[in-house]
């Protein structure tokens, strides 16, 4: 996918999950991660499967980033749980195989952890809908390794474009790819007024320092 195409996905993906409430912002009115952190933006690109034109250009631009960026993968792999609806919908596109990954082994049945079929030395490429730190995302490339499978890349809908991810994806040796990111959302809110210029301000602070912004003393 050229440079430039990766832009307009950028931005018509952004405009999309906006428009259908996947992503909210409220920078006066911070919400509360698990992990503590305060945050001025809620994603949940869940919501997104509910509107079909949206779900539709999402699954054929990330079956797009597949064939453009990862054109060896021989099957399509989902993180448990919001990636399995997105794994699936792109493998079917691609008319690949199709696996998801749990976080952790079943504690009843066969035990499985990885659930459909994959072969050793299998070419995959992993779908997830929102990276973060990429923590979570990370343990489900372990497993596969674990696995004897060759992870040769990631995609996603969304990327908070932490530093800290991109640190602990080069760590791991695994290539990320996004349709769209913090930067280009803050745009596409100031452009369809669903955020003031003051508002954008607060927004960008969130993101230099995402483990301190909000808190007082």
């Amino acid at each position: 996918m050229s440079t430039e195409l990766k832009e307009a996905v950028a931005k018509r993906v952004a405009e999309l999950l906006l428009e259908a409430q996947a992503i909210k912002l409220r920078p006066e009115d911070p919400f509360q991660w698990s992990s503590g952190w305060l945050s001025p933006i809620y994603c949940d690109n869940r919501v997104a499967l509910s509107f079909p034109g949206t779900r539709t250009y999402i699954k054929h631009a990330l079956a797009d980033l597949v064939q453009t960026d990862f054109p060896e993968a021989e099957a399509v792999v989902g993180v448990a749980t919001a990636g399995i609806a997105q794994g699936a919908l792109v493998a079917d596109a691609l008319e690949l195989p199709f696996a998801y990954v749990r976080p952790e082994p079943k504690k009843h049945g066969m035990g499985n952890q990885i659930e459909g079929r994959l072969e050793p030395g299998q070419k995959v490429v992993v779908v997830e809908d929102l990276i973060s730190t990429g923590g979570s995302s990370l343990k489900v490339v372990e497993a596969l390794r674990a696995a004897g499978i060759e992870v040769v890349g990631m995609i996603a809908i969304f990327s908070y474009g932490f530093e800290l991810a991109r640190t602990n994806f080069q760590e791991k040796n695994v290539k990320l790819e996004v349709l769209s990111h913090y930067n280009e959302l803050l745009k596409a809110a100031l452009e369809q007024g669903y955020v003031s210029e003051d508002q954008l301000q607060k927004l960008t602070e969130w993101r230099q320092a995402p483990d301190t912004w909000g808190r007082v003393g």
